[in-house]
């Protein structure tokens, strides 16, 4: 009988043990699944961080095309005025 005592806590402990280490199973599996969601999140904001840079590459192409549009119109009008006016002089 003096055995069983020992015995009991022995068992006791185990089953402690047992349950800590259920409990760390199942956080790790949760890490696990955290990991994979924190790894998918990754991947599409990489993805939309792409699509950003592209469109931004995009903004700035257009923007310089814009501004030699504009150059170029205000060629065109000084062209025209030119024109206007040697048409005006020939008038008189």
């Amino acid at each position: 009988m003096a055995k069983t005592p020992v015995a009991s806590l022995e068992l006791e402990s185990l089953e402690r043990i047992e349950t800590k280490i259920r409990s760390l199973v199942a956080l790790v599996d949760q890490l696990r699944a955290q990991h994979a969601e924190a790894l998918a999140e990754n991947r599409q904001l990489a993805a939309r961080l792409e699509q950003a840079e592209a469109r931004a590459t995009e903004a700035e192409q257009a923007s310089g095309e814009i501004v030699q549009l504009r150059d170029e119109r205000d060629q065109v009008r000084a062209r025209v005025a030119d024109i206007l006016e040697q048409l005006d002089a020939i008038q008189l």
